[in-house]
This record gives C-alpha cells, structure tokens and sequence, in this order.
C-alpha cells in the first residue's frame, strides 16, 4: 500500500484543563490524499501498458494497435489534470505544512513526468505505425528490447514509490545507465545500416526516433527516483550526474 507521511494531527485549542483534541478535518485530508494517490498509481500503470503495446504494435507491424496507443494517450492527460486539480484544491483548502506539503508537491510533480512518459510512448507509437509497412530494419534493432527495460523501470519505480523506498528508488535509476548504453547500441547499428544502403534510410530514421523517445522515458523515470529520494529524506540528490 502507497504509504504516505504520517505528521501528527493539527490540534484544536481547548478550555483550561481539558485535553487537546485532532483536527476533525484530518480524515477528510486523509481522504482526499489517499484519492490523489490512486490517479498517480493509475498513471504509471497506464503508462508502463502503453509503452508495452507501442512495442507490441512495432513488431506486430500492427498500424491499427499503434493508432490505438496514440488515441489512448488522452486518457492519462485526463488523470494528471485530475491529480494536479485534487492537490490544488487539497492545498488550498486544508493549508498542509511541513511533511504533507512536500508529499502533494511530490506528487505532483511525478504526475507531471508521468505525463511525459505518456506522450513519449505515444511517440513510439507514432513510429511504430509509420514502420508498419516496411520489413523490421535488422529485428527492429533491439529496439523492442529497449521497449521492454523501459517498461521494466516504470513498473520498478512506481513501486518504489508505493514504499517510498529511497534505496529501491536509487537502484531503479542504476538501471537507466543500461538503457542508456542499448540506446547508444541502437543509434550506432542504425547508423551503419543506413550507411550501407540508402533504402534502409526511411525506417532506420523512425527507429531512431522510437528509441529516443524510450530513452527519454528512462530519463524521466530517474526524475521520479529524485522525488522520491527527497520525499523519504528532504534532501536533494543527483542521481543522473
């Protein structure tokens, strides 16, 4: 279960000699928190499956699937502008401080890049239905390979976010620096290919572009790692120097 900060509750004044008592409005800042929670788990979700079907639709040679990625994107715009209202409102009507504050801020920015990744999948899709009528250029390149690490490190780092898990967190964006490595792998066997012959310009230009689109998602995804490193200690780290 996501597992948020857990502050002690405001206390309301009371008459001499009678005990302080919690905020009535904790449970219902609770509520609300917890539901801003779930659009966040449900973007990354919907996230890490789009990027899996664009794959699927590249080696499929699947124009149709590829379209319905691209059209299903909206949906997790929907679910961002959704959590970044919800934590607006919550701020502005509940005044959180300290540790809630960086909670929802937090949050609110994973949203942010989590949107990103969406519209970077969509990308993959974009190219992968452009490719459709082409043979795969080389297997496609490893390019479904690289699909597949990335996917891998959205899926491990919403859970370290589940856990707020700084170490978890740290070790997802370890990861990242293997994406970047078959990312560099695919640019340079592209590039020998389309050196090769002039034919294979066309379809090794989409792959390029597909693969920088994922190795942007790895980038974003060591983002998410930072957050979360700061949500569970308060200090900021660089964890892609």
């Amino acid at each position: 279960m996501f597992k948020a900060p857990n502050p002690e509750p405001p206390l309301v004044e009371q008459p001499a000699g009678i005990p302080p008592v919690a905020h009535p409005t904790r449970s219902t800042y609770d509520r609300e928190v917890a539901e801003v929670k779930d659009n966040v788990l449900r973007m990354g979700a919907l996230v890490e499956s789009q990027i899996r079907a664009a794959i699927n639709a590249l080696i499929t040679h699947d124009a149709e699937s590829a379209l319905t990625v691209i059209r299903d994107d909206v949906q997790i715009n929907e679910v961002q502008r959704k959590a970044t209202a919800m934590i607006a409102a919550v701020i502005a009507t509940q005044n959180p401080v300290a540790r809630d504050l960086r909670y929802l801020l937090t949050l609110d920015h994973v949203s942010y890049e989590l949107e990103r990744m969406g519209d970077h999948a969509s990308s993959v899709a974009k190219q992968a239905r452009k490719l459709a009528p082409f043979p795969p250029l080389g297997n496609y390149v490893d390019l479904p390979l690289l699909g597949e690490r990335v996917a891998v490190l959205v899926h491990g780092i919403i859970r370290a976010l589940v856990d707020v898990d700084m170490v978890r967190a740290r070790e997802v964006a370890k990861l990242d620096d293997d994406v970047d490595a078959l990312y560099h792998a695919i640019f340079d066997k592209v590039l020998v290919l389309m050196r090769d012959d002039a034919a294979n310009v066309e379809a090794g230009t989409r792959i390029l572009f597909a693969s920088h689109y994922l190795e942007r998602i790895g980038d974003r995804v060591t983002n998410i790692a930072e957050d979360i490193v700061f949500l569970a200690s308060g200090e900021v780290e660089d964890l892609n120097p």
